[in-house]
């Protein structure tokens, strides 16, 4: 029972004013007034913190201790039970001769800053707050405004907002304000409820947040000065955002958990000013509640099995309605993306629980389905399991043509999203090919336990999935063509030549790091040639990403390469490219000229032989730089050695 209640996570708060998850481990105090944390998983020392007489130690939500321990080392230990809580905290109050009813042993600042405040006139224990009356809500606002630029009187303001009761009585004066159409006291408590948010205490939002409070605090943030009309934040949170269970949650604790979480998110990211125009961070505590709270949300998630069972018993059922099966592709959407503030054993945990439950499968079922919304969903999904663990996917995908149809693999299903249903410039069709990417990436393909898997993934890739990919590209690089013609329309438009872009920016990988399987896919399907007949496009992007494809194959010096290339006579459309854009000095023109260089500094024989032998006549008239004729020179010179007898 000890080692659960002690069972705490630790976390540090980086530059970005981020928590971070250092690991979980159980903690002790030892007879020398320290804090230490060993670690659950291998026993290693994850925090040991002496127990200053001088630092502020600050109790959180029940189960959370936070302080700092110098100018940047913020600390927290998130315990797993608030017995275990208390009971640390209590050590840390004996051994600071504190009271543990307080919840911050300490004000957060220098002497020096204390001393100038013990010379003010309301430098006791509490301030003393005005009568919680409408006609004293203005001397209220400017004492709120006062405190900010001080954490002494923050401090003071909180702990006397809190042992009055003030907040509730405040909140019950909103509702008098309101019924009683008064703009003027509606405007001050904008102010001072705002105010209060700034003070970045948690012991505050507690009780601000709570079930009783939040809307009335929702409700005096509507009222701001500025503006003409109120704004309808509550009418938002209580008719438009309504909360769905795509299961019922019978969890009371979660359910207000839920509830909470979404209406502080609300009132952090709508409602409150970017945290950029103030200064000192002052809602970085609100930040760290929201973290906190989603962590807690995630756990009770995961630690319920009879739940995630019945959800994706229902999102696989065929006989699901798609309305109930968009809710629940949007559940494990925002489940997913709560998952991220769960440490890195845990998370790992939580996404081989979905796996296991078929988390892949029924993508490839939402993905399939007509409503984009879903299909986006699903795709935010997807790369969550891809980040987490592309073997993963890989393995799965490589086990699915013995069931299935190439066209409903679930690399194709992506393959073709990309290509049909995502808009390149809304940033889907980048997405989708940034995840096939990572797929295809042979750097994170070095797992010990699959060996083999580099050669067997490409094998499968190249067989049952390059074709879907390269189809657009295809039928876009030939008139008639009764293989390829049927699935994308040939077209020069903006958007093909987004996604055709897309699709060589994804070959050129290709060319880079699979060696063997792209180069014989190249080369049985003459594709260089294709692409080079987007040289011609209107679209000065699209003719440099087909440049940037044969630049990246002639820097492999790869004589195979260099021979297809001189037989099918491959630079004739580049030449002529180089030719049509005249004396006009841009990006084309630079990227053309480079290609040459290279062949001439690295003199590859072949290339330079052919290009000397067949375009010298077209490339006189070139005097702007000295490549063409270095290009020649380093022929002649070749020439000249063979014929001496030296030739390499």
């Amino acid at each position: 029972m000890s080692d659960t209640r002690r069972r705490v996570k630790v976390y540090t708060l980086n530059e970005e004013r981020q928590w971070e998850d250092r690991g979980t481990g159980h903690v002790c105090c030892s007879e020398a007034a320290s804090l230490t944390v060993t670690g659950e998983a291998d026993g290693s020392v994850l925090l040991e913190s002496r127990i200053s007489p001088d630092t502020a130690y600050q109790k959180q939500q029940d189960t959370l201790i936070v302080w700092s321990e110098a100018e940047n080392c913020d600390l927290a230990l998130s315990f797993q039970e608030k017995a275990g809580c208390d009971e640390i905290w209590e050590k840390i109050c004996q051994v600071q001769g504190k009271d543990p009813s307080v919840e911050i042993t300490q004000d957060p600042v220098d002497e020096s800053e204390e001393e100038r405040f013990e010379d003010t006139p309301e430098s006791g224990h509490l301030l003393e707050l005005p009568p919680c009356e409408p006609e004293r809500l203005e001397e209220l606002a400017e004492l709120v405004t006062s405190v900010l630029p001080s954490p002494v009187r923050r401090e003071k303001l909180a702990l006397a907002l809190l042992s009055s009761g003030y907040i509730r009585k405040l909140l019950q004066l909103f509702r008098a304000s309101e019924e009683a159409d008064d703009r003027r006291g509606l405007q001050q408590l904008y102010q001072i409820v705002r105010g209060l948010l700034f003070l970045n205490k948690a012991t505050l939002f507690e009780v601000m947040f709570s079930d009783d409070c939040i809307m009335d605090v929702v409700g005096c943030l509507e009222y701001e000065p500025a503006l003409l009309q109120p704004k309808s934040h509550r009418e938002f949170l209580t008719k438009t955002a309504r909360f769905r269970e795509v299961i019922p949650i019978t969890d009371s604790e979660l359910r207000q958990k839920i509830h909470q979480t979404y209406r502080v998110q609300y009132i952090q990211d709508i409602i409150l000013p970017t945290q950029s125009v103030f200064e000192d961070n002052f809602l970085s505590t609100l930040s760290s509640f929201i973290f906190f709270n989603k962590v807690e949300i995630v756990s009770m998630l995961q630690e319920d099995e009879k739940f995630l069972t019945e959800v994706f018993a229902q999102l696989t059922d065929e006989a699901t309605e798609d309305s109930k099966r968009r809710e629940l592709v949007n559940f494990f959407k925002e489940f997913c993306a709560f998952s991220q503030t769960l440490q890195p054993q845990n998370r790992d945990a939580f996404f081989k629980t979905l796996a296991n439950l078929g988390i892949l499968p029924a993508l490839e079922i939402v993905m399939g389905m007509e409503d984009v919304q879903v299909k986006a969903a699903a795709t935010d999904i997807f790369s969550y399991l891809v980040e987490f663990s592309p073997s993963m996917v890989r393995e799965f995908v490589m086990q699915e043509p013995q069931q299935a149809d190439d066209d409903v693999l679930l690399i194709n299903v992506v393959i073709k999203q990309m290509i049909c249903d995502s808009d390149p410039e809304l940033g889907g069709a980048v997405q989708l090919m940034g995840l096939l990417r990572t797929l295809i990436d042979p750097e994170n393909m070095l797992a010990p336990a699959s060996k083999t898997e580099k050669s067997e993934f490409l094998s499968f890739f190249y067989k049952y999935c390059m074709h879907v990919l390269t189809a657009p590209l295809l039928a876009n690089t030939a008139e008639e063509d009764p293989v390829y013609a049927s699935v994308c329309c040939v077209s020069d438009n903006f958007q093909t030549a987004q996604l055709l872009a897309l699709i060589l920016e994804l070959l050129t990988f290709c060319v880079e790091h699979h060696s063997y399987h792209i180069k014989s896919y190249i080369m049985t399907r003459d594709l260089l040639r294709r692409v080079l007949t987007l040289m011609n496009s209107r679209h000065s992007f699209l003719a440099l990403c087909a440049l940037r494809f044969m630049r990246r194959i002639i820097g492999l010096k790869d004589e195979y390469y260099n021979r297809y290339i001189v037989k099918g006579n491959l630079f004739e459309p580049v030449i002529n490219a180089l030719l049509d854009n005249g004396t006009r000095y841009n990006l084309l023109n630079s990227a053309i000229i480079e290609l040459f260089e290279f062949i001439r500094v690295e003199d590859i024989k072949s290339l330079i032989a052919h290009i000397v032998d067949n375009f010298t006549t077209a490339l006189e008239s070139i005097e702007y730089v000295q490549t063409f004729k270095g290009l020649k020179g380093r022929y002649e010179q070749e020439k000249e050695r063979q014929s001496r007898g030296f030739s390499r």
